[in-house]
């Protein structure tokens, strides 16, 4: 009675292989994983740049119309 009831046997040495994804395709997910923190990283280097330079600007604007108004 048992046995007509689970009809499927398991094979637990096919699950057992499935339980680790082949070598080339962990380092493929690894060189995407280096490829995509690399292209954050240089995101981020880039706007803490483009907010450095913009404050030098400003302050060099802010310079220049102080010295300005010493002279004149």
């Amino acid at each position: 009675m048992v046995a007509a009831r689970y009809a499927v046997i398991m094979d637990s040495q096919i699950e057992a292989s499935r339980s680790k994804p082949p070598v080339l395709r962990r380092a493929v997910a690894g060189v995407v994983l280096v490829v995509a923190a690399a292209l954050i990283i240089k995101l981020a280097i880039g706007f803490v740049m483009a907010i450095f330079w913009t404050v030098v600007v400003i302050a060099a604007i802010i310079a220049v119309l102080w010295a300005l108004k010493t002279i004149l």
